[in-house]
């Protein structure tokens, strides 16, 4: 990302797309793993809604939209690439300004406080979680103190790289927790995510199907051991 006015990324795509159906509805799995995915990919807020009002006014136009409700952000994931495609072609060679800075410290800490108590807790209360699971939820506990000490040092934090070093301790974890999952639950997960995204598949790309199968398992591993998600992208 560019700029990190993008912390509260996937709360204004949900409201946006509440606003869009005229109804407040709660985020299913896969609706997140496809915000994830297209906040992975780097898609701007700006892309996401222009491809989400395509979405809708298509939609209306078919024999499917007839009195029914566009139920999924899934159903919206061509065009909103085809809008990041044209959103970039646009801006090439547009110099950006130097990002802003959207936290105060008090609300990182506040944070980081949060997800090493969240840690902790899933040490203490998760018998099952195995060897390497707990190693690598211990090791990130104390890498967030260490980024609150880093914090405390004079001049501007570089959130860039605290973003960086929050990213692999997700990316650490997911694969732990891949390793400490049993064969049902990954089987329940699997099924689970394979029914929702049925009616979608054949009009995803294979690249961007993945990713979305990818954050969706992560997304649902997190909800099963009660683990938090570590990025910046999460704090809102």
């Amino acid at each position: 990302m560019e700029s990190w006015n993008y912390f509260n990324y996937f709360t204004e795509i949900e409201e946006y797309f509440w606003k869009k159906r005229g109804a407040h509805l709660l985020v299913s799995p896969l609706d997140w793993a496809i915000m994830e995915a297209w906040q992975k990919a780097g898609v701007p807020l700006e892309a996401v809604f222009k491809g989400i009002d395509r979405a809708f006014e298509s939609y209306s136009r078919s024999r499917r939209g007839a009195g029914k409700p566009l139920k999924s952000l899934a159903y919206c994931t061509d065009a909103v690439l085809e809008a990041a495609e044209e959103t970039s072609e646009a801006s090439a060679g547009k110099a950006s300004g130097p990002p802003g800075e959207p936290f105060r410290r008090e609300e990182i800490h506040g944070y980081l406080d949060r997800n090493i108590a969240s840690l902790r807790r899933a040490l203490d209360s998760s018998a099952s979680c195995g060897p390497e699971l707990a190693l690598r939820l211990r090791e990130a506990a104390d890498s967030l103190e260490s980024c609150k000490i880093l914090l405390q040092t004079p001049g501007t934090p570089d959130f860039e790289d605290l973003e960086r070093r929050l990213t692999i301790l997700d990316e650490k974890i997911h694969a732990a927790l891949l390793g400490a999952a049993s064969e049902e639950l990954m089987l329940r997960i699997r099924r689970e995510m394979d029914a929702q995204l049925a009616v979608y598949r054949r009009k995803m790309r294979a690249e961007q199907l993945a990713l979305i199968e990818r954050q969706y398992i992560q997304k649902r591993l997190l909800e099963e051991f009660k683990l938090p998600r570590l990025s910046l992208f999460y704090l809102s």
